[in-house]
């Protein structure tokens, strides 16, 4: 397995196993470490479902099963179940501070062209006489 790519360690889909929903009807589910695995990657890189790469199986299973589980509240449950095992606190902290934005919030309407400010420089003559 290619290292650009996150894998859940043995241990750590040993940790989640418990967590994960068992009520399945139907077809037996796919590899959850594998979904899992490829859940995170997506959240952790900020690219599409699409982008997502083959290693981790088709996009669709896993935006399929983050917004099932999600509706489900299975989510929350890990993230509570996670956080009140401790750890030091960077390992459960949650950052917020890469804010993705849409690729039109770049520039205002007509690029980046410098304009002038509206305040008169200080102690400046009028432009006009009245």
């Amino acid at each position: 397995m290619s290292n650009a790519h996150f894998w859940l360690s043995e241990a750590q889909f040993e940790r989640l196993a418990p967590l994960l929903p068992t009520d399945t009807r139907g077809k037996p589910r796919v590899d959850d470490r594998r979904v899992i695995s490829g859940i995170i990657h997506v959240l952790k890189s900020g690219c599409r479902w699409k982008d997502a790469p083959e290693a981790y199986g088709p996009h669709k299973t896993l935006y399929n099963r983050f917004v099932r589980w999600a509706a489900k509240g299975v989510w929350v449950d890990v993230f509570h179940a996670l956080a009140a095992a401790g750890g030091p606190p960077a390992a459960i902290l949650i950052d917020s501070s890469a804010v993705k934005a849409h690729r039109c919030a770049a520039g205002g309407k007509g690029g980046s062209a410098g304009r002038q400010s509206a305040v008169p420089a200080a102690g400046a003559r009028p432009r006009s006489t009245p």
